[in-house]
């Protein structure tokens, strides 16, 4: 039987994607793209021989959990209730820690998060917050330049040489004092970098990121009195955190930096990781600094996992918030898992932005900001996320006064029990027609910016990234499988969503003005939405028909 790896570049030729002319850099190393001036730094021949020995060694395991995966999910299909596992009882009931915390990470009570573009970079770094996530994941499109350029990016920042002139207005940025700690999130275990071939396969997209970034700045971060941190994105088991902890291992030895230089906090946005939160921690007990709750992608895991099950149908997304008993229940569990283990809990985003236009809406934004992080911290947690700098204050004002000290690890939550069936419980509430338009409008919107090279998006007072995308989609494309019904009863089918599709897009050309919408990538848009939002299987993730499009 053909790998998938063999399979996939059968499946790009038939698709009709464009090869570009390949040019070796290093051994059994091509590159698939135009090189700018200065990419040589970043891709030299020792840099790419160092992930090329990352895919070589793990390539092969990582293709088996994604299999896996596939194992996983048919036996959801067939009805199976995930639960905590029988086999790793003796970890969860084990007497251990994860390493020390370093010091600069021992304070993340505001961690703002963004692609990793030059003036996002310099704006991050000195917004006030504690650590800055940059995102070569769900907030960037990975185009061949935005990955490259943001490996530059990063490197000049540690180096404290980055600097940004606006073409536009003129303005001149540079890094002040202080600066936020960085934190670098690669791409998922799902994805590979179309542009790089090693041995004549394309690579992990996540070795790529994280094998660049580890390449070019782990010593230089050490010898500051920092380190290379990572967050770790989209994890589905515990097997898959052993691979990354068997990555930095090796990448560690290769570079000939002490074990356990890398920090790592995992993202638990999938429901299955949910279950296994203290099993992922033991396996990366030498790297982990925390878990973070990753709320949207948690909320679109839900509905992936569950998608043939119609007693799993969620209603309007924005009614889906963290006071609902299954995101409030992952929530206090994973403090709890984490402060058991001497390991940090950060919250989840808050995606509202400033409203600078109108006062009363700005204000009703910051207060449902304010709401969200005092749970939080009264909760338990030891830091939260912000999307935007005019959060920063708002968010950290809240934790300065209900946490006085530098995190709350201290604290055990010995009084939290949570249940599998409580993690499951689907969330009461209607769908609206306003809920499938927002869907549409969002979705379709989002995509246009990602295929013309924006991964993190402002719409409707709220940042977007492909997250808060894939529930957009999913949740038309669940409600279409399961034949749901709006609130005042009308069916929702493929009809009714090709209507609103159609007056949606009217009045958003409109609105946006008939030569923003008619030159931009609305049809390209359109059409990929219905790609993932209407099929009879599901499409496990939009981001790889849209990558097929910008490789």
């Amino acid at each position: 039987m053909a790998t998938m790896t063999e399979i996939e570049p059968q499946r790009r030729a038939q698709r009709g994607m464009d090869v570009p002319q390949e040019q070796e850099m290093a051994q059994g190393v091509t590159i698939r793209a135009a090189l700018a001036g200065g990419d040589e730094d970043i891709l030299s021949p020792d840099a790419l021989a160092f992930v090329a020995a990352l895919e070589r060694r793990f390539g092969v395991v990582r293709l088996q959990l994604l299999a896996r995966r596939e194992e996983v999910q048919a036996g959801l299909d067939r009805g199976r209730r995930p639960g905590f596992l029988a086999e790793t009882d003796h970890i969860r009931h084990g007497n251990w820690r994860v390493a020390p915390v370093p010091v600069d990470l021992q304070d993340r009570r505001v961690e703002i998060t963004g692609p990793v573009e030059r003036k996002m970079v310099i704006n991050a770094l000195n917004s006030g917050a504690n650590v800055f996530m940059a995102d070569f994941e769900d907030s960037l499109t990975p185009t061949w330049r935005n990955l490259i350029d943001g490996q530059v990016n990063l490197r000049d920042a540690i180096a404290g040489s980055i600097t940004y002139e606006d073409p536009q207005t003129g303005k001149s940025y540079a890094l002040e004092q202080p600066r936020a700690v960085l934190v670098v999130r690669p791409r998922g275990w799902h994805l590979e970098e179309a542009h790089v071939r090693v041995d004549g396969r394309a690579m992990s997209a996540a070795l790529f990121d994280f094998g660049l970034y580890l390449f070019h700045n782990a010593r230089t971060l050490l010898d500051a009195g920092s380190g290379p941190y990572f967050y770790l994105p989209k994890l589905e088991s515990h097997l898959e955190a052993k691979l990354w902890a068997d990555v930095f291992t090796i990448a560690e030895q290769l570079l000939g930096l002490p074990h356990g230089s890398i920090r790592v906090t995992v993202l638990i946005e999938t429901i299955l990781a949910a279950f296994e939160m203290e099993e992922i921690l033991y396996q990366l007990r030498d790297y982990a600094a925390g878990l973070n709750c990753g709320r949207w992608d948690y909320i679109f895991s839900f509905i992936k996992k569950f998608r043939n099950r119609s007693d799993c149908v969620l209603p309007d997304r924005n009614g889906i918030t963290m006071a609902a008993p299954f995101l409030h229940a992952y929530s206090r569990l994973l403090i709890k898992t984490c402060h058991r283990r001497g390991a940090h809990a950060i919250g989840g985003m808050a995606s509202f932005i400033p409203v600078k236009t109108d006062a009363a809406l700005n204000e009703a934004a910051i207060e449902r900001v304010r709401a969200d992080k005092l749970r939080e911290v009264g909760d338990g947690h030891d830091g939260t996320w912000v999307a935007h700098p005019g959060l920063v204050d708002v968010a950290k004002a809240v934790f300065d006064e209900h946490m006085p000290g530098a995190n709350q690890v201290a604290t055990i939550r010995d009084e939290v029990h949570v249940t599998a069936a409580d993690l499951l419980a689907v969330p009461a509430g209607e769908i609206s027609e306003e809920g499938l338009r927002n869907n549409l409008r969002v979705g379709i919107q989002y995509i246009e910016a990602w295929l013309g090279g924006l991964g993190c998006v402002p719409l409707y007072n709220l940042m977007e990234d492909a997250a808060t995308a894939e529930i957009c989609r999913s949740q038309v494309w669940q409600w279409l499988k399961h034949k749901a019904r709006l609130a005042d009863g009308r069916p929702i089918n493929e009809m009714l969503v090709g209507e609103l599709i159609d007056d949606e897009m009217t009045k958003l050309r409109t609105a946006l003005g008939v030569k923003r919408f008619d030159e931009g990538h609305f049809t390209a848009a359109i059409a990929l939405f219905r790609q993932v939002a209407t099929p009879p299987e599901f499409i496990d993730f939009l981001t790889l028909p849209a990558y097929d499009r910008v490789v």
